[in-house]
């Protein structure tokens, strides 16, 4: 998704509230390998690249033992 403004204020407004997985501020189609990217909701295959691509391949667990 794509949005073109002078107002910075605007701009952050229709970031937050656009349903999308990426949203480019006055550009459109630029990335950066550690930005993830991918569909949001039910759309597209999920997150790929950065941190968040793990996500799809781990699993978060607490494991407390005591030693004492």
């Amino acid at each position: 998704s794509a949005v073109w403004t002078r107002d910075i204020t605007v701009a952050h407004r229709l970031a937050q509230e656009i349903k999308a997985g990426s949203v480019w501020i006055n550009a459109y189609n630029c990335f950066d390998s550690a930005s993830p990217f991918g569909g949001y909701k039910q759309s597209g295959f999920g997150r790929e690249m950065g941190a968040h691509a793990l996500d799809s391949y781990t699993q978060v667990k607490s494991v407390w033992i005591y030693l004492g």
